[in-house]
């Protein structure tokens, strides 16, 4: 513990005491629902003498609850655990014992979720509270636990940590768990989710209003469409529906940001006012320039080359729909979608797992996609090259999408069959994980053989396929 000499001894500081006190009663939470006496009242006296709301202490208070009441902490959440750039090592022991009291809230809430049922106003709750968590991890709320977000950004902010060696040694860098954060709270959402009598909610329009979509609500959902009925199935196609629409615009955005064909200059630039050259419109009739009268006489407009060059492409996207890739389904379809709206694009949609479907009629409708869909079952992914291979007319002109795991019951086989397609010319792209946070497994011998055949597996974010697909459509 830091302290400062006094005739010879370390004299205790009293900010170390205080972060330290609120670290250990997160821990004694974290692992003991019940309450310890001594940490609690100490834990008090600490916030309120550093002028926190005893709210902070209060497990049953959401963090949304806490700054209605307090708006100005809102901006003290954001950022909250993300590095600071490095300074000249000077630190403020009070602010370390005010963030530590904010970090303990936003972690209790989110990491100590209790047993026995969960009702929807309790998963709404916790959403709200991860939320706030990515936050805090410089994120954007939904971002780590898949789907909706954007990118991470920097924080201002030092992570703070109870078992550290004093104020004047560097946190760690929070950031570089984020990709395991991330995962985590997917994990316990989907728990929630699971003690959540969902058919019972979805009944209710009243409950059902309350429920946010995510990844784990949506893979719920999927997996038990054939069970409901009425109003709880009606609503659960909202859900999903609202799910859909939110993750197309995020993705819609990022295809849009991507690399795009270049400029066509053969084709004449279209004649309308939105194409025209000002810049070089005035500097060409320049030699035009009147002095006495002040005027431009324009003998000549400029207009600007809009049109691209593109080539007609074929997109095979193959899909493992076995119950460890709901997340690499949801957004493969939506993904295949949008690009099934580009001009000049021919999209393919397949679906497998012992069987599999061809879902190309649907395949510009995610949501009527999804639907189709029959999550879990074993692998087979023989079955899907016998849909996919026929379906390659013009090889060079082709691109196939293989997402799976590529956990197979005949190995050796569909290597071989995936292997004529690279060489007839075909760009053949396999895809280990298709999610926001790019946490997946890859069976190591699928992954050894496509390094030695000189195309990777491609393992991460959703942005690197989105990238690699738009560089060869455009």
């Amino acid at each position: 513990m830091s302290g400062q000499t006094i005739g010879g001894a370390c004299a205790p500081d009293p900010d170390e005491n205080r972060r330290q006190v609120l670290y250990w009663r997160l821990l004694a939470r974290l692992f003991d629902p019940e309450e310890q006496a001594s940490l609690e009242s100490a834990s008090l006296a600490v916030v309120e003498d550093i002028g926190l709301p005893a709210a902070l202490l209060d497990p049953g208070a959401s963090v949304d609850s806490v700054v209605q009441r307090h708006p100005e902490l809102a901006a003290e959440f954001d950022g909250l655990m993300t590095p600071e750039p490095d300074g000249d090592g000077a630190r403020d022991r009070a602010a370390e014992v005010r963030r530590a009291a904010l970090a303990s809230k936003v972690l209790l809430n989110v990491f100590a979720t209790g047993s026995g049922a969960v009702t929807a106003e309790q998963l709404a709750r916790w959403q709200s509270d991860a939320g706030w968590l990515e936050r805090a991890l410089g994120c954007r709320p939904g971002e780590l636990r898949g789907g909706r977000g954007g990118v991470n950004r920097a924080g201002a902010r030092q992570g703070v940590s109870p078992t550290g060696t004093g104020f004047g040694a560097p946190a760690p860098d929070l950031s570089r768990l984020v990709p395991e954060i991330g995962p985590e709270l997917g994990s316990i959402e989907a728990g929630l989710v699971k003690r959540m009598r969902l058919r019972e909610v979805l009944a209710d329009p009243a409950l059902a209003s309350r429920l946010t979509p995510s990844m784990s609500l949506i893979e719920q959902l999927l997996r038990d469409k054939n069970n409901l009925s009425g109003v709880a199935l009606a609503n659960a196609k909202a859900l999903i529906r609202r799910y859909v629409d939110e993750v197309t615009e995020v993705l819609r955005t990022q295809v849009e940001k991507a690399t795009v064909g270049e400029l066509d200059r053969s084709v004449p630039p279209k004649r309308v006012y939105r194409n025209l050259d000002l810049d070089r419109t005035i500097w060409k009739n320049l030699t035009n320039w009147d002095p006495e009268e002040e005027r431009l006489y324009v003998d000549r407009l400029y207009y600007r080359h809009t049109s691209r060059k593109t080539t007609p492409q074929r997109l095979i996207v193959v899909v493992d729909q076995s119950g460890s890739m709901v997340d690499s389904m949801v957004n493969c379809t939506i993904l295949a979608s949008i690009f099934a709206g580009l001009p000049k694009v021919d999209v393919h949609l397949i679906a497998y797992d012992t069987q599999a479907l061809d879902l190309t009629p649907w395949a510009h409708d995610p949501f009527e996609t999804l639907l189709r869909t029959k999550l879990g079952g074993g692998t087979d992914g023989t079955v899907a090259m016998a849909l996919a291979q026929p379906k390659i007319a013009e090889p060079r002109n082709t691109v196939v999408v293989w997402i799976s795991d590529f956990y197979e019951w005949r190995t050796e086989e569909l290597f071989e069959s995936m292997a004529a397609i690279h060489r007839s010319g075909a760009k053949f792209i396999p895809v280990g994980s298709v999610t926001s946070s790019g946490r997946g497994s890859v069976n190591p011998w699928f992954r050894e053989k496509f390094k030695d055949l000189g195309t990777p597996v491609i393992s991460g974010h959703i942005k690197k396929l989105v990238h690699e697909l738009k560089t060869f459509l455009t």
